[in-house]
């Protein structure tokens, strides 16, 4: 088993994705998403200036293909939807859909106006291949935990980590396991007085 950290430089709620049961990372970070097997942990920190706080943390329990993700029944809430003008409704991470003739087109989206391919993330996205599924995770958003100063190692400056040693592995895991799981609030960069994001919890 091996643990992943990384920087979540931009935390709304679009990746990870937190929201309707499952946390999900399927835009961003293609290294972790083409390299991370089932039973791996990913945690995401706050940047340096708000303290390298845990974000969250999500155990991987289910790789998909995005073709698989975006034709999941349980997902089609992540398919962002603005024409419900709610900001719940805009931060889905499940931005890609298959063409018929092959290929994906990129969805309007938190990470992108869908019409411009030329300036896109199409390709970044698209290379990290899985999507990365879980049931079993932490989400702490606005209300981010501070590390223990024993995993002080798990902070990076970019790109990510996870070359640790099973013992910091492990008191990652006891530290995590005693708070409460999937979401504790809102993601650190919501609207203000924006309380869309609890029909999600």
């Amino acid at each position: 088993m091996k643990l992943f950290s990384y920087i979540v430089t931009h935390d709304t709620g679009f990746s990870p994705n937190p929201f309707w049961g499952y946390c999900t990372l399927a835009d961003c970070k293609p290294a972790i998403r083409r390299t991370a097997d089932v039973g791996d942990w990913i945690v995401g920190l706050s940047p340096k200036a708000e303290g390298n706080k845990i974000v969250y943390a999500m155990e991987v329990k289910e790789i998909l293909t995005f073709y698989e993700y975006y034709h999941d029944k349980r997902f089609s809430k992540k398919i962002p939807d603005y024409t419900l003008n709610t900001t719940i409704y805009e931060t889905g991470d499940n931005i890609y859909r298959p063409l018929k003739a092959g290929g994906f087109q990129q969805l309007q989206s938190f990470h992108s106006n869908g019409l411009n391919e030329r300036h896109s993330t199409k390709n970044h996205d698209l290379g990290g291949k899985n999507v990365l599924v879980s049931d079993n995770y932490y989400y702490f958003g606005s209300e981010a935990i501070p590390l223990l100063p024993d995993l002080k190692e798990l902070i990076v400056a970019r790109g990510h980590k996870n070359h640790f040693s099973q013992d910091v592995i492990q008191m990652f895991l006891d530290y995590i396991s005693k708070e409460t799981k999937k979401i504790k609030a809102s993601p650190s960069k919501w609207p203000e007085n924006d309380l869309s994001w609890e029909i999600g919890k």
